[in-house]
């Protein structure tokens, strides 16, 4: 995912706003001395080699490659999840491919090449080899129009026919057989009911025979019903086919439901917007909408483009983008995000961006994107079902042969031969890890959370530290007065009011949380008279009340105020003395995010070790680390010292995740072994980020690891079930405990258990 995916774009310098107070007029802040330094190469902005140690997610195979090059198409008719692996194993083959790759779960291909365009035909020719499919060029979100939805019958409207027809046959084929009546039809029905059944699979079978496809799920259920009905098992045969038949429609019913429930949670795209012009409103496609027009929210709406509030009060549910359910005063010149919720009132907004640039289409990108990049588990077993089925139909060769030669029992070991060959279709075994993964991603979108790929989730489930910035990250990053504490008979609103007057032609971050707390107090600030800056030390002002220093304790020292009776603050210290007497202090510090202890507390409870890295004064730190619990504290680290403190706790700890916000946490984030970044935070840092959390909130780190490993647990229980299953029933097949019945349960059974155990992701309720 690439920085526009996030749209909040703050202006604000580097948060890391290092608070010694020795700033040019004496608040230190080395906001705005950090630079972002990307290694040179692709221009990704990653070390690649330290990235493959450490198992960062982005696909560098495409992300080295310009748009240009690239391009996604839609697999219309793909329902096999080994189909899929073969379709891109052959299009990676072609020469004038640089890359491709093929998610199952959102059907869609993903090709690099010279001209990606013109190879359109090859790479339908590649994956029409292996199955029955049409590719599809992907819409642009300009041309978004969304399908509407087929009842289930309609769907499959031709297997529910075929099912119902071959079943009927099937019944009346056993009740026959069962009751000895009609003798001479039964063998003819069986055979009626075999062929209303698998009719596809035999024409599929024979389809992908000539194109020398031959240990397909089609061709080995064929040679197994088959040679049931050579061996005289009229109704196993039959009935194999029905019950497979039934087990295929069940899985692809599975696979579609968790295909829409994902995509429905993150595809947030409106079809039409209500356009007002002039005294009149219309409705026209959302892709139509262009920036600046004005647009008409009605309460209970979803907010269709990113805009700008014109006209109305509102209250906005957030928490479909941020995950955040507090819903948000909108007021006009509120901005407002695409895909969250109109609670309350009417509003007019003006259109900021267009459909393609707008929030909604961003994230389904992302999610799209993030399902692209295959963990290592879903790689090993696609390498590893490639090998599977050749070594069980040499099994299933050899127990046909040699056992029958010794004993002489050709039809128990044909059955028992038909059996492997059937558990030896790998489907419920490639099908295992993607959909695990992606309903991982699609789980963690709803909360805000964006993955940009597998390998993310997958990194993070052996992280030992989560290593966290302070500014912005544990803090709001937004600088507020904590204290006023008056000396020498002044009082607190006399104090502020002269602190305010010293700072209020100032930008800089403290002097500006001085003024606005002046405003909020309703004081009227004076204008000096005069006004000088001592760089790294304070203002010396001239007000109605004398000559005034504002700035810290060198500055107090340097002209002689007493200030040894000051009390002592966290935080960055203004003070202020008037004609030479101490007047007081102000404490100005950033404000501690409200969901931060309880997120450390919850980061101990999974066995992590928290620790915060900062530029900011020991002093601080340490007093954020205290409020939150963090114990391990390494303050006035510059950004290269971040990166080398990050490497020791690696040593030490292990594994460790990295959460930063600035421009300067950028070549830690990269170095990390997963790398987050908080969505509000600089553009750098996003981009460098393996998880980006959209609400910037600290509860964000601990729900991530839990959605981690979560999937990362079902995706092992998934293979483990798969695998389990099919050496069982081979097992007890090769004894003689086991035909062909199990088998297909051990084929397509086992596939809807492992599509409904990765469902359990996206049902799963994660704390808020």
């Amino acid at each position: 995912m690439h920085k526009e995916h996030i749209h909040h774009e703050h202006d604000h310098c580097e948060h890391e706003h290092e608070h010694s107070h020795d700033h040019n007029h004496g608040h230190s802040h080395d906001h705005c001395e950090h630079e972002h330094s990307h290694e040179d190469g692709c221009g990704c902005g990653h070390d690649h080699a330290d990235e493959c140690a450490h198992g960062h997610s982005h696909d560098h195979d495409f992300d080295c490659i310009s748009a240009a090059q690239q391009e996604t198409y839609i697999i219309e008719g793909l329902d096999c999840a080994n189909c899929a692996a073969k379709m891109e194993r052959r299009i990676q083959a072609m020469p004038e491919v640089t890359a491709a790759s093929i998610t199952f779960a959102t059907k869609q291909l993903r090709v690099a090449a010279e001209d990606p365009a013109s190879l359109l035909p090859k790479l339908e020719e590649a994956c029409r080899a292996i199955d029955d499919v049409h590719l599809v060029k992907k819409s642009t979100a300009a041309d978004v129009q969304k399908t509407p939805k087929k009842s289930l019958f309609r769907e499959h409207l031709a297997d529910f026919i075929s099912l119902i027809a071959g079943a009927v046959l099937f019944a009346a084929g056993v009740i026959f057989h069962h009751a000895g009546i009609f003798e001479p039809a039964v063998f003819p029905i069986f055979v009626a009911a075999y062929l209303a059944l698998g009719w596809e699979v035999l024409l599929t079978a024979g389809r992908n025979i000539t194109k020398g496809q031959v240990f397909d799920e089609n061709f080995l259920m064929s040679i197994a019903t088959i040679a049931a009905f050579c061996i005289g098992e009229f109704t196993e045969g039959a009935g194999v086919m029905l019950f497979y038949k039934v087990g295929e429609l069940f899985e692809h019913i599975a696979v579609d439901k968790s295909r829409s429930q994902i995509m429905d949670a993150v595809d947030m795209r409106p079809e039409t917007v209500s356009l007002v012009d002039g005294d009149d409103v219309r409705t026209i496609p959302a892709g139509e909408a262009v920036t600046g027009d004005i647009l008409l929210v009605r309460p209970g709406d979803r907010i269709p483009l990113d805009a700008v509030v014109t006209e109305g009060e509102s209250r906005i549910d957030t928490s479909p983008i941020t995950g955040e359910p507090v819903p948000v005063r909108a007021t006009v010149g509120t901005e407002v995000i695409s895909g969250c919720v109109n609670q309350q009132g009417l509003i007019r907004i003006k259109v900021t961006r267009p459909l393609e640039e707008s929030m909604v289409t961003k994230i389904l990108n992302s999610v799209e994107n993030a399902a692209a990049g295959k963990p290592k588990m879903d790689r090993f077993i696609t390498r590893f079902a490639k090998i599977y089925t050749p070594i069980v139909v040499a099994l299933a060769l050899l127990t046909a042969v040699v056992p029958s030669l010794i004993t002489g029992q050709w039809s128990q070991w044909i059955t028992t031969a038909i059996t492997f060959l059937v558990i030896s279709c790998p489907c419920a075994l490639v099908i295992s890890v993607p959909l695990a993964f992606f309903s991982g991603i699609g789980s963690a979108s709803k909360l805000g959370v964006l993955f940009k790929g597998g390998l993310a989730i997958e990194a993070l489930k052996g992280i030992k530290a989560v290593i966290m910035d302070k500014t912005g990250t544990i803090t709001e990053g937004s600088f507020t007065v904590q204290r006023i504490l008056p000396a020498n008979g002044m009082s607190e609103r006399e104090l502020l009011a002269v602190a305010a007057a010293c700072e209020r032609r100032s930008t800089h971050p403290i002097a500006v949380s001085i003024v606005e707390k002046a405003g909020a107090e309703g004081i009227d600030i004076e204008s000096p008279a005069s006004l000088d800056e001592i760089s790294g030390r304070g203002i010396r002002a001239r007000l109605a009340c004398g000559e005034v220093l504002c700035g810290n304790r060198t500055l107090m020292a340097e002209n002689s105020v007493s200030v040894n009776d000051a009390d002592k603050s966290e935080g960055t210290e203004v003070l202020i003395a008037i004609n030479g007497i101490y007047a007081g202090l102000l404490s100005i510090a950033d404000t501690l995010k409200a969901d931060a202890p309880t997120a450390i507390a919850q980061l101990k409870s999974y066995g992590l070790v928290p620790v915060m890295l900062t530029g900011d004064n020991a002093e601080s730190a340490a007093a954020i680390a205290s409020k939150t619990g963090i114990d391990d504290v390494r303050a006035q680290l510059l950004p290269e010292d971040k990166l080398s403190a990050l490497q020791e706790i690696r040593e030490q700890i292990g594994p460790a995740m990295f959460v930063g916000d600035g421009i300067n946490d950028a070549p830690v984030l990269a170095g990390a072994d997963v790398g987050a970044a908080m969505g509000s935070g600089a553009d750098a840092a996003i981009e460098a980020a393996d998880v980006v959390f959209m609400n910037s909130s600290v509860e964000s780190i601990p729900q991530s690891i839990s959605i981690a490993r979560n999937t990362n647990r079902i995706a092992v229980q998934n293979i483990v079930i798969a695998l389990f299953v099919k050496l069982v029933v081979l097992c007890l097949g090769f004894f003689g405990f086991a035909n062909i019945w199990a088998a297909v349960f051990a084929d397509t059974g086992v596939a809807m258990i492992c599509i409904l155990n990765s469902l359990r992701i996206l049902w799963k309720k994660y704390e808020k």
